[in-house]
């Protein structure tokens, strides 16, 4: 039986990016050897059935551009939100591994997040560091719901101690598995803590006593002192609230990952027990909505969850290797998009960085 994975797919650059996703992952599957029948429900010839959302949901520019109500905006924020959060339950219910999806409204999004329990998983290293961070999307500021008066909006967030509880667990299994035998030399959390009463210094408390794992929680701006002054320590976890590790992401990634932002893709992990741990990978870039129609997205982020996605999922071993040669032999020719200071269209880069993975892939 073939793996099954979802795609969902959101305006802007979205259906480009779909597209390129599935030409990479139907060449890898295609050439490694895993299948090659054609999936039912997508009409491509791939070792992978791809079942797509039938929903295109919106990214913030697209909502403006329809509705410049905030009514109306909070109308379709919420339909996306019920529409996608359905989606990913229907496909954690059919034992659906993964989704791709690319960006849609962060509004719509947070709300799935919300009441899925969601993390967003980053692995990052630095010389002989390595560093996980785990950002919880669950909860705090960017979650919630809005309440509109004349000349105001309210917005109510929730913390609480189960959804605390999960994520620190997840975080420290997740360190396990990423170190085994060793598991994480620190767990620090980066939260605004001094803002809830002592109710989350009391949770971390209980969670370190019953699991015996050292987690300490700190400010963010102290998290930030100590990595500016010391740096961290190999195995280090960071269990972040979207506050902190929204804005700090793409600091992290330029001292940690060597990495901008445009070229990485990202995982996040449902930890709702009715989602199975259902598995989520997108760009790290956003809906990119200037570039749409204009053939100049960078696909690397795309590319590289393709690959990801196949090799996790799909059984190709090899995958991520085989993909990071590709790209390395692509830009060394100096086959990139514009972002990236080349002049090659997206077509261009990703029918080259084909080009590429059939030689290197092919049995």
């Amino acid at each position: 039986m073939k793996p099954v994975i979802g795609l969902a797919v959101g305006r802007g650059t979205g259906a480009e990016l779909a597209a390129v996703f599935e030409q990479v992952l139907n060449r890898i599957t295609h050439l490694d050897g895993t299948g090659t029948r054609t999936g039912s429900r997508t009409g491509t010839r791939t070792g992978i059935e791809v079942v797509r959302s039938p929903r295109t949901y919106h990214s913030y520019v697209s909502l403006k551009a329809e509705e410049g109500d905030a009514g109306k905006i909070a109308r379709l924020t919420d339909e996306d939100a019920v529409h996608y959060e359905r989606f990913c339950r229907e496909q954690a219910r059919l034992g659906t591994a993964a989704v791709f999806r690319t960006a849609i409204n962060a509004q719509s999004l947070y709300l799935v997040r919300q009441r899925l329990q969601a993390v967003k998983v980053e692995r990052l290293a630095a010389g002989d560091a390595s560093v996980l961070l785990v950002r919880d999307q669950a909860q705090g500021f960017y979650t919630g719901e809005n309440r509109h008066a004349p000349g105001s909006v309210t917005r109510t967030m929730e913390f609480s101690r189960e959804t605390t509880e999960k994520i620190l667990r997840f975080a420290v299994e997740r360190a396990r598995d990423e170190w085994p035998g060793e598991g994480p030399d620190q767990v620090l959390m980066a939260y605004k803590f001094h803002l809830l009463d002592g109710v989350l210094d009391d949770w971390v408390a209980a969670f370190r006593a019953r699991h015996g794992v050292d987690v300490r929680l700190f400010q963010p701006d102290t998290v930030n002192r100590n990595m500016i002054a010391h740096g961290l320590a190999d195995r280090t976890v960071i269990v972040a609230g979207n506050e902190w590790a929204d804005i700090m992401h793409v600091v992290l990634l330029d001292r940690f990952g060597s990495e901008r932002q445009e070229n990485r893709c990202t995982e996040n992990v449902y930890l709702h027990p009715e989602l199975n741990g259902l598995v989520e990978y997108q760009t790290v870039h956003g809906s990119a909505d200037d570039l749409e129609g204009t053939d100049t997205v960078n696909p690397t982020a795309t590319v590289r969850a393709a690959a990801l996605v196949a090799e996790r999922h799909g059984g190709c071993e090899g995958a991520v290797a085989a993909v990071e040669t590709a790209l390395a032999a692509v830009y060394d020719r100096g086959i990139r998009t514009p972002d990236l200071g080349g002049r090659h269209s997206t077509g261009a880069t990703v029918t080259a960085l084909l080009d590429a993975l059939a030689s290197r892939l092919r049995p």
